[in-house]
């Protein structure tokens, strides 16, 4: 895959939501997250633009002060977005392997208390959350 002009190889896929499917990919010296756009029908949700809302969103958490990973780059043409990679487990594994800590939950919560006074509401689900360094 590439990104603007910028091959990538892919080494897994992540994950699918209701924008996208996001890989994990390298360009031979760093890991990276793509996220391809996708345009699969979504039951519950209505989409306009994806990947302007996208940016906007993120351009929306960031400002609100969240931790996120850094956004390096989007080629509009192929609807495609290229962030850091954080390497950790998810929140789901960490439940699954009984290694949750109480200190992970009150950073979403502290998470809830920056989006919720500024009418932001994120997607809270256990693969969205990675732990890095705590």
């Amino acid at each position: 895959m590439s990104v603007n002009g910028k091959a990538f190889a892919v080494i897994k896929l992540l994950g699918k939501g209701k924008g996208g499917y996001s890989y994990l990919v390298s360009d031979g010296e760093h890991n990276y997250v793509l996220k391809q756009i996708h345009h699969e029908p979504c039951s519950y949700y209505t989409f306009g633009n994806k990947i302007q809302s996208e940016l906007n969103d993120y351009e929306r958490m960031k400002n609100a002060g969240l931790r996120l990973p850094k956004l390096i780059d989007c080629d509009v043409e192929n609807e495609r977005i290229l962030k850091d990679y954080i390497d950790g487990k998810t929140a789901y594994e960490l439940v699954l392997q009984n290694e949750m800590k109480p200190e992970y939950i009150e950073q979403i919560r502290e998470m809830c208390r920056l989006l919720n006074p500024k009418g932001i509401n994120i997607d809270y689900f256990p693969t969205n959350f990675i732990s890095n360094n705590g």
